[in-house]
């Protein structure tokens, strides 16, 4: 069976599953700028060489995951399915012309539309880029902070902790704090959406080291980055998502799964 070529857009926060240890949702596009979901995949667990940064292209043995209605949505054959990486589309100074061919071929500007094409069962969108109109805030809200004992136990159990260079064994840090967009759509209409983006938690956690442990310090450095960096000054698109469980319950069943952040470009110099 012929493997699969993705361009790497998004890597989700790990999430601890009791059957699968850590998991990280990956998404990304096709060669022919389709998307596609890749989903389970024990990401830690990985040699380093399979370990794939975003918008590197990456060659894998996937098949239709079953278990998942949503069209989009790939799992790797096993666990131990090999990963390899291609190449990467480097930002080239910050326009980031060739990552925009496949990001931008297709964007939501209605949030309401999106949602009701989610809820079509024919068409059943899964994934989409999407572009506010205008971002009104960057929230940050505290959440629990640490995983639950049953599923901390669970994973004791299966001996699935992460060995570090020290010997000792870890699980994957529990972020104490959920991150979200409140933002308006082309119809005017506000919502707030989570952010689950790797990189919003390995920058929450960069900042906190920076800081020495102080975390009002590290969180106005995150709301730096999202807010008066990429939502103000940046050509900011969103990645959206959404999750099986939520997919036609809830009202809204979209969550931000990353950020597509160019600078601005001019018409006239962009196709030169």
């Amino acid at each position: 069976m012929a493997k699969t070529k993705v361009l790497i857009t998004v890597k989700t926060y790990p999430a601890i599953s009791s059957k699968y240890d850590e998991l990280v949702c990956t998404a990304g596009f096709r060669e022919d700028g389709t998307w596609i979901r890749i989903f389970p995949i024990q990401f830690r667990q990985k040699n380093y060489e399979q370990q794939y940064q975003k918008y590197q292209w990456i060659e894998i043995d996937l098949v239709k995951n079953e278990s998942d209605f949503r069209p989009e949505s790939y799992r790797p054959v096993s666990h131990e399915t090999e990963i390899k990486i291609l190449g990467k589309i480097e930002p080239d100074g910050g326009v980031w012309k060739e990552r925009r061919k496949y990001a931008l071929n297709k964007v939501y500007y209605n949030l309401t539309d999106l949602i009701a094409e989610s809820k079509d069962k024919g068409i059943c969108t899964s994934l989409a880029v999407f572009k506010p109109t205008k971002v009104l805030d960057f929230k940050v809200d505290d959440v629990d902070r640490e995983w639950s004992r049953e599923k901390l136990a669970r994973l004791q159990q299966l001996n699935l902790f992460e060995v570090t260079s020290s010997g000792k064994k870890e699980v994957v840090r529990k972020l104490p704090y959920k991150f979200s967009y409140r933002f308006v759509d082309d119809a005017g209409k506000e919502s707030t959406l989570m952010i689950e983006d790797w990189e919003i938690g390995q920058l929450y956690w960069n900042c906190l080291a920076r800081h020495e442990g102080n975390e009002a310090r590290a969180i106005e450095d995150v709301r730096k980055k999202y807010m008066d960096n990429f939502a103000n000054t940046k050509d900011l698109h969103l990645f959206l998502g959404t999750t099986q469980i939520h997919h036609y319950v809830s009202h809204n069943p979209f969550v931000i799964i990353g950020t597509f952040h160019p600078s601005h470009v001019k018409q006239l110099s962009f196709f030169d």
